[in-house]
């Protein structure tokens, strides 16, 4: 980070600590006001800290802890806060969602889908995003992007399938060696065991997906959910009529789709022109 440039504040982080403050300070059985008269500070601070619209300074948390004999909890706690979100907030359940799922299936229309993307690519496109990042934040979503591959090389992993329209293999966003780096681990992926990925070819004569990009998982306990994102914003689907009609989408664009093995005679051919 450059010299004397503040770095970006955390919603969810500060949203977090602000959430163990208040459970702290009830749990204690103050009020934000009897906190407040105690450490000689506004009640409104108090709020702001709660509802994480203002960062807990470290002196302050030191004196919280006291207050509140909580032995140190709220200082680790802000030691500990990233100072960048490595997702936006509306997607942070979907992370956890996918971190835990037992099934994944997702189409993608215009770009290669995230837990398919190389840390390159990722950089180009998060390179690309305006209002732009600064370099701090590329490089931590960056990382976050790559640690979500975790799940493409566990011991048992969970069923994935991947539609990808054929566009997105194909959009010169990238310099020719990121293309080329990408469609390597794509051919890669697609030998993964438990892993099926499709192209839906630009010519195919129908798409059952021209209404956009979706996610369809399967919890732990078998619960069925979609998840679609936005540019400003996300939506969970849990209704089970909702979710079957997606469900019932994915199915035709698999069949839309070429085959597995289809797909990698594509990825082949791109190689080879690249």
């Amino acid at each position: 980070m450059s010299p004397g440039k503040r770095p970006p504040k955390n919603p969810s982080a500060l949203r977090m600590v602000g959430e163990l403050l208040a459970l702290f300070r009830k749990a204690a059985g103050y009020t934000q006001a009897t906190l407040a008269t105690r450490l000689v500070i506004a009640e409104s601070t108090i709020a702001a800290y709660e509802q994480g619209r203002r960062p807990l300074p470290m002196d302050t948390a030191v004196l919280m802890d006291q207050a509140l004999d909580t032995k140190g909890a709220l200082a680790v706690a802000v030691a500990n806060v990233p100072e960048i979100d490595q997702f936006p907030l509306w997607a942070e359940s979907y992370i956890q969602h996918e971190r835990e799922a037992i099934a994944l299936s997702w189409y993608d229309t215009l770009v290669v889908p995230g837990l398919l993307q190389t840390s390159e690519f990722a950089r180009t496109l998060l390179g690309q995003r305006v209002p732009a990042y600064d370099e701090d934040e590329i490089e931590t979503k960056v990382a976050g992007r790559a640690e979500r591959q975790e799940i493409l090389h566990r011991k048992c992993p969970p069923t994935l399938s991947f539609v990808v329209w054929e566009p997105a293999l194909k959009l010169a966003i990238a310099e020719p060696l990121v293309r080329a780096g990408q469609l390597r681990f794509l051919r890669e992926c697609a030998d993964l065991p438990g892993l099926s990925l499709q192209v839906l070819a630009l010519d195919a004569p129908e798409n059952a997906g021209t209404a956009g990009p979706f996610i369809l998982l399967e919890t732990p306990d078998h619960q069925h959910l979609a998840y679609t994102e936005s540019q400003r914003g996300s939506q969970w689907v849990s209704h089970p009529g909702e979710v079957s009609v997606l469900e019932r989408k994915y199915a035709m664009l698999r069949s839309q789709a070429l085959s597995p093995e289809a797909t990698k005679g594509l990825l082949d051919r791109l190689l080879g022109e690249q």
